[in-house]
């Protein structure tokens, strides 16, 4: 039932026919917030899926950056992976859709999918602060 109630967001998200509706939807829900994390980090856009990629600076670990769990779920029809939507601190930061440099910041990340060794995990971006940009 819980499960019913956590899902019942995205299941009336998808059966509208708004197109980028979901795009409001938070990237943290109760689901995902214990798993949610702080990082000093490094965000990017470059070739491949998903193009908006955080690396967690200090580690080889990197996240894929979409919007919220529907971004991914429904990847296939939204094309979440191209410019999903951050935090507004970060997007004053791009250019049609495309960042001018590195954007370095503490950002919370909340994982969309388990961690896997060596892979790319799936995530979304709560807040970034203390954010500074280089070319």
């Amino acid at each position: 039932m819980i499960k019913l109630i956590l899902l019942l967001p995205f299941l009336m998200i998808s059966s509208n026919s708004g197109g980028d509706a979901y795009r409001k939807l938070p990237c943290e829900t109760p689901a995902l917030a214990p798993s949610c994390l702080h990082i000093h980090g490094r965000l990017n856009q470059g070739n491949g899926t998903p193009s908006t990629r955080l690396w967690h600076i200090g580690t080889h670990h990197e996240f894929g950056i979409y919007s919220n769990q529907y971004g991914l779920l429904h990847d296939d029809t939204t094309l979440d992976n191209e410019a999903p939507t951050l935090p507004a601190s970060v997007e004053r930061q791009r250019t049609k859709d495309r960042f001018l440099g590195y954007v370095y910041a503490d950002f919370e990340v909340c994982p969309l999918e388990p961690y896997k060794e060596d892979h790319m995990q799936a995530a979304c971006i709560q807040t970034a602060t203390h954010i500074v940009v280089s070319q």
